[in-house]
């Protein structure tokens, strides 16, 4: 639902029907964080701390506000239809995609713990990624749907 604005002919150089540059410089915002949280979330994929879904779920929302050929391309992406596509339909997880994922998320912070360990990190850190650790089990293992 975007809001064109009109400007008079004598403001300028624009002319009647050209847009407003603010309206230009919010699709470029837009543009910038749906790139910036494609870039965060495809780290996500490796980086057990860094949440992907969320992450490409909101740069679908700014692809979508920003540009339809930009969104069009973002939801035709392998990543994004093997991921994403079903749990934002239906708010649900195939048994494999739930394995994989919590299994990726145990191996990384299981060696991220062990790092932590090795250099005698504070306790406190490591009660921290045991609880993220926790939390993404609880969230995806008892919270999300299990598709059939």
């Amino acid at each position: 639902m975007e809001r064109e604005v009109f400007l008079p002919n004598d403001i300028k150089g624009y002319t009647t029907g050209s847009k407003s540059p603010v309206g230009n410089l919010v699709k470029y915002v837009y543009i910038m964080l749906g790139v910036l949280f494609t870039g965060i979330g495809a780290v996500g994929t490796v980086v057990p701390l860094i949440p992907t879904t969320p992450l490409m779920i909101l740069a679908a929302i700014c692809f979508g506000r920003s540009s339809q050929k930009l969104h069009t391309w973002f939801v035709s992406t392998g990543f994004y239809k093997r991921s994403i596509d079903r749990f934002i339909q239906s708010r649900t997880m195939t048994v494999k995609i739930k394995v994989i994922l919590l299994s990726t998320i145990t191996t990384f912070m299981g060696l991220s713990f062990i790092t932590m360990v090795l250099l005698n990190a504070p306790l406190i850190a490591k009660i921290i990624l045991f609880a993220i650790w926790l939390c993404h089990v609880v969230y995806f293992g008892f919270k999300v749907k299990t598709a059939k």
